[in-house]
């Protein structure tokens, strides 16, 4: 863009010199757009340079350079070229007062000057985050990013999770340059502690960069005990140790232990969020308390310490109807006993477990039931044999009557044979 700006003005006066004479002079300024701290280059082009008179001036009309002679004592601008078709300075660490249009002047017959606009680019630093209401829980946290200086304006953008929250956006004019400010009202929670804010600042002068603060989200909220006990049960002469974990926002810097409806036990040693007992006995029974405060409010949490008598484990003694701690709560297994103790000799009195001992009763019953059914066999079998015995004698002696009776009618004739008939029917 520059170039055709460059371009066109000087086609149009190369033309104009052809047609009114060959000698004809002009001079062409380019624009110059440079950050603040850089340096600056601002050119003047010559056409036709017969040796005439040119001249360079400030946005004041401040002689700088005459025919390449410095003419202002100011050591920031630098001749870096003359010649019969250029002449160019340098102008080193830039600032805003330095914007404006610089006069390229060749005095010839006809004075002839072209301005060449110097633009200064400001960019924003890195945004500055304020608190205006302190996010409590339940509450709404008030945001103000902020962008001190740019020039131009810069956009500024809050952005969680990626995603963008509408702001209240407002600028403010300081000369040539301007503050900028996004405020954001968001309801918070507990949840909401630590989460991670940005506030995002784009600008010409950072081309696709971007200027980013990070911001952590501080939610004050009430704090929450919980007491750590350990598991299983305890005995006189075992050790207790008790931690009370504590979160809030601002964390408890105090933790107070303490008994309900007595005093803490003489053995109880207090560090930090800790509590040890050591050598318990059933006197230190009883309700423990952890308490915890902060500005936003206060919490507690209680354990309820029962220690047990140390009992036998070598005697398993039946529980009793109306004892108030049944036996049956200490359940005495054998990885309570020390590997250092040698195991129990036997009792010669004690009842041998049914699951272990030799089911006599069983086969005694089984063989009195063998017995029992062979002489029932036997018995059946002999009264079978005598009475099949006596139904033989007794068709053998009907068989010799029968013979009998034959022969005797055979000898009498008819009488005989009538008899026969008779005992046949």
């Amino acid at each position: 863009m520059a170039a055709w700006n460059y371009c066109v003005p000087v086609s149009i006066l190369l033309v104009a010199c052809l047609v009114n004479t060959a000698r004809c002079q002009a001079v062409q300024a380019e624009s110059v757009t440079v950050l603040e701290g850089g340096t600056a280059h601002i050119s003047c082009h010559l056409q036709n340079y017969d040796g005439s008179i040119v001249v360079i001036q400030n946005p004041r009309r401040q002689t700088l350079f005459f025919n390449g002679t410095r003419a202002l004592k100011e050591d920031r601008f630098q001749m870096v070229l003359f010649t019969p078709h250029l002449m160019r300075i340098s102008l080193t660490n830039v600032s805003v007062s330095d914007e404006g249009g610089y006069y390229c002047q060749l005095y010839t017959e006809s004075t002839h000057h072209h301005v060449a606009t110097l633009s200064v680019l400001v960019p924003p630093e890195t945004p500055t985050v304020e608190v205006k209401q302190e996010a409590v829980e339940g509450g709404q946290a008030e945001l103000t990013c902020m962008s001190p200086r740019s020039k131009p304006a810069a956009t500024l953008r809050w952005m969680r999770n990626g995603r963008e929250i509408p702001g209240d956006v407002s600028q403010q004019e300081n000369g040539k340059t301007f503050s900028v400010f996004s405020t954001i009202r968001i309801p918070v929670e507990r949840k909401d502690n630590g989460a991670a804010l940005n506030c995002e600042a784009t600008h010409p002068a950072l081309n696709d960069q971007k200027k980013i603060r990070h911001y952590r989200l501080d939610v004050y909220f009430a704090p929450t005990v919980r007491i750590i006990y350990p598991l299983g049960i305890l005995r006189e002469g075992d050790s207790l140790t008790l931690t009370c974990s504590v979160t809030g926002n601002p964390l408890p810097r105090h933790i107070q232990w303490s008994k309900i409806n007595d005093t803490l036990p003489e053995r109880a040693e207090i560090s930090g969020p800790t509590l040890q007992i050591s050598r318990l006995s059933q006197s230190h029974n009883g309700t423990y308390l952890c308490q915890a405060q902060n500005n936003f409010g206060r919490a507690a949490d209680q354990y309820t310490l029962l220690v047990y008598d140390n009992v036998s484990v070598t005697t398993m003694v039946p529980p009793t109807p109306n004892t108030t701690q049944p036996i049956t709560f200490h359940h005495v297994t054998q990885t309570l006993l020390p590997d250092r103790f040698p195991p129990a000799p036997p009792d010669p009195g004690a009842v041998v477990d049914s699951q272990s001992a030799v089911p006599y009763k069983a086969i005694a019953v089984v063989l009195a039931l063998l017995v029992f059914t062979v002489i029932c066999v036997l018995v059946v079998t002999i009264w079978c044999s005598v009475r099949q015995k006596g139904s033989y004698l007794t068709h053998e002696a009907s068989g010799l009557d029968e013979h009998g009776e034959v022969q005797e009618a055979f000898l009498n004739g008819n009488d005989a044979s009538q008899g026969k008939k008779e005992y046949l029917l």
